[in-house]
């Protein structure tokens, strides 16, 4: 049964609130109008994530996703739900050149889908970049530790946080992002003692994917909760329906009853005059 919608939407203030709060903050992907009306009363943030490049179009990573491709998902999101933040990310190639290109493409998303809020990949390297964003009044979540858009460069998914220096790599991060004005930051793939460190020591929320129950909140990719995509399933995802077996139970059934004739039955067909 659906939760009752909050009386406004959640807003950048009540995020932050929720740091060190007894209640996490709940995220999951959205892509769809369909998906975010049952998704909405749930969850506190949507995230329209680049993962849609894997989960909607089939692309092997999150490399090939454009701005126009952002946008238009983010619009549907936006307008199909009421009571979640809205968090768009910011794709592959759209701010990497500097603060000035990211402005742009920040801008473009903000304007044309009406937003709360961008989210980009980078550590104290995007320090300028989110200063600049958050100037001009973008927020801006941080994604530190794995970072999908750099899966070719890094040769895979690696996890992040096994050694001594890429805890203190990954903390240097967390702190100059939270300088910057981030407002959230978002760790993935992130060995649990690293993520609970970087939680510990600032001051802003960090939302989790693989990463810590510490954190101040959660997200997965609604596609691999649901079950539905199986080809893989990564450590961290916690499976809460087998939605693949029941659409292709539904499919079956549906083929074959066509294939008898036995849909469309007479509750499915118009009736007319003989």
């Amino acid at each position: 049964m659906m939760q009752k919608n909050h009386q406004k939407r959640f807003s950048f203030e009540d995020i932050q609130e929720r740091k060190n709060a007894d209640t996490p903050l709940v995220c999951l992907t959205s892509y769809t109008a369909p998906m975010t009306k049952i998704l909405d009363p749930h969850c506190d943030i949507l995230l329209v994530g680049d993962s849609l490049g894997m989960v909607v179009y089939g692309m092997e990573n999150t490399l090939g996703v454009t701005l126009d491709m952002m946008i238009n998902h983010g619009k549907a999101v936006v307008n199909a739900s009421k009571n979640a933040f809205i968090l768009i990310d910011m794709p592959y190639g759209t701010y990497e050149e500097g603060p000035e290109q990211a402005y742009i493409s920040a801008k473009r998303i903000m304007n044309e889908t009406s937003c709360q809020a961008v989210k980009l990949e980078g550590g104290a390297h995007m320090k300028k970049t989110i200063e600049l964003l958050t100037e001009r009044n973008i927020p801006v979540m941080a994604h530190i530790g794995l970072k999908p858009q750099s899966v070719v460069r890094e040769g895979g998914y690696k996890v992040k946080g096994k050694t001594d220096q890429e805890i203190s790599e990954l903390l240097t991060d967390a702190k100059e992002v939270e300088k910057a004005g981030a407002f959230a930051i978002l760790i993935e793939g992130t060995v649990e003692h690293a993520s609970s460190k970087i939680t510990s020591s600032v001051n802003i929320p960090t939302i989790g994917i693989g990463a810590s129950p510490t954190c101040d909140g959660q997200v997965l990719v609604t596609d691999d909760m649901l079950g539905i995509i199986t080809e893989h399933t990564p450590k961290f995802v916690k499976q809460y329906a087998d939605l693949a077996h029941e659409i292709d139970e539904a499919a079956s059934q549906y083929a074959k009853d066509v294939k008898n004739r036995s849909f469309p039955g007479k509750d499915h067909v118009y009736k007319g005059k003989a």
